[in-house]
């Protein structure tokens, strides 16, 4: 199943306790919360670019699945890692954060990142 193609942000769990985790400030989880986000997959073989969209922060991270990657974090910070593809998922570990990302069916795209005990989870659909 290919991940291809541009999402809408449906609904998310846990945003601002997990933002404030990540060291967020107060003004921006309040400036982002409301903000409806679009993630963009192009895919080419184990080549991928994802460009996340919310409100005027445009975020974009190219990797190719199992070899190292510099990756753009929610906070801006540049780190390096390796993602890995099992199945339908792609999983990454960054800066503590362990983040999949499972297309669940053709039209469904569920982020999940976990740091601690706190885990931020983003229901989108494909546009």
């Amino acid at each position: 199943m290919s991940f291809a193609g541009k999402y809408q942000l449906q609904s998310q769990e846990n945003f601002e306790p997990f933002m404030k985790a990540v060291g967020l400030s107060d003004e921006l989880i309040q400036k982002g919360k409301d903000v409806i986000s679009t993630t963009e997959i192009e895919e080419d073989g184990d080549n991928f670019k994802v460009t996340v969209t919310t409100g005027s922060k445009v975020l974009v991270n190219s990797f190719t699945v199992g070899q190292e990657s510099e990756l753009e974090t929610l906070t801006g910070e540049k780190a390096k890692a390796v993602v890995m593809r099992d199945g339908n998922k792609l999983k990454v570990s960054l800066k503590g954060i362990e983040s999949v990302t499972e297309l669940v069916d053709g039209n469904t795209l569920i982020g999940t990142m976990t740091l601690g005990d706190i885990v931020y989870k983003r229901i989108n659909k494909r546009m």
